[in-house]
């Protein structure tokens, strides 16, 4: 498979909320990195995205387009379409993927996207306030590194 059909591969899992397609497309080491979570590796990458897709009860939209690869590096936009939160407010969450892959697994993907644009869209007036903020980005990654330890407590006890 090359690079591109890796990546294609991946987004069309992530569209037909497939974790398991997306993860076959991942390194097991795998370096995952964006503003919402930071960094994440490995298991807690793979995780990450059954959580995502088990939160958001088949309701995600996602498409995909511009995959572009060059040697180990690619590159992708995609857009996630949602209801975010107890007051369900429509977030439209437009993002720029790159990637390294090696030996045809993704061996780390890296995010970005404007988390003030998504604050904003997400939390209303509270976003806007603060959503430009590096407070804002280290909670928002706490709070998010906590879903994923809760998740994984419930999916995997041991």
């Amino acid at each position: 498979m090359t690079n591109t059909e890796i990546i294609t591969t991946f987004y069309q899992a992530f569209a037909n909320q497939d974790p398991k397609g997306m993860a076959a497309c991942y390194a097991p080491d795998v370096v995952f990195e964006d503003p919402a979570f930071g960094r994440l590796e490995g298991k807690d990458a793979h995780d990450m995205w059954r959580m995502l897709m088990a939160r958001g009860g088949g309701a995600t939209e996602v498409s995909f387009g511009d995959v572009q690869a060059n040697g180990e590096k690619a590159s992708a936009n995609w857009m996630a379409r949602y209801n975010y939160g107890p007051r369900r407010r429509m977030v439209v969450n437009e993002v720029h993927a790159e990637f390294i892959i090696k030996d045809g697994k993704i061996v780390k993907h890296t995010d970005t996207f404007n988390l003030w644009r998504w604050a904003r869209q997400a939390l209303g007036l509270n976003g806007l306030l603060l959503g430009w903020s590096a407070f804002f980005q280290a909670r928002m990654n706490d709070t998010t590194r906590g879903m994923l330890a809760d998740f994984q407590k419930v999916d995997n006890p041991d």
